[in-house]
């Protein structure tokens, strides 16, 4: 290889591992926990606020949850034993299933101000010790006040309708559902 060939190459190189940080995304503080008593043990917060928050999560888990036609698709998705009958029906009086509810997230409190609000937390079959939230975007498995990225943060969407095979996260094929 020619002199000017590894000089080219070594400068790619080096501007590649410069430009790949900068792709990464923007991270914001969060407190995770797997309970509310695990919450409440943190020094680091306060009771009321581990209280309210994790009944703001536990609120919004029916709503927010990936549904499913069959608890046998729940379980490919994040394991056996690990969901439960919706309080719901679909429209046709199936049953509908989502995951259990394995942890929640808090918003940043630093300087006395939310920046983000609660939500539920999932575990996947396929990486059963990463926090995921009900949108699929992971969250990673610290506890307690950590980082997570700033999309992971953003509002839960409302699943209206069930997801007929395995895939969190995925566009499997699709049933409406009388999930309101």
């Amino acid at each position: 290889m020619t002199r000017w060939n590894t000089i080219s190459v070594a400068l790619l190189m080096g501007v590649s591992l410069i430009a790949l940080p900068a792709c990464e995304e923007a991270k914001v503080d969060a407190a995770v926990f797997e309970t509310l008593k695990q919450c409440y043990d943190d020094p680091s917060m306060n009771q009321d606020r581990c209280k309210i928050d994790y009944k703001e999560a536990k609120d919004q888990h029916a709503a927010v949850a990936p549904k499913y036609t069959s608890e046998a698709d729940c379980q490919a998705d994040f394991g056996s034993g690990k969901c439960e009958k919706a309080p719901y029906q679909t429209s046709s009086g199936g049953s509908v299933f989502m995951p259990l509810m394995m942890g929640y997230m808090m918003g940043s409190m630093l300087g006395g101000r939310r920046s983000m609000m609660s939500q539920p937390l999932y575990r996947s079959a396929g990486n059963p010790k990463s926090f995921r939230t009900a949108d699929n975007r992971n969250v990673g498995s610290a506890t307690g006040r950590t980082q997570v990225a700033r999309s992971a943060t953003s509002r839960p969407s409302f699943k209206s309708s069930t997801i007929k095979r395995g895939g969190f996260g995925s566009s499997g094929r699709r049933f409406g559902s009388a999930a309101t």
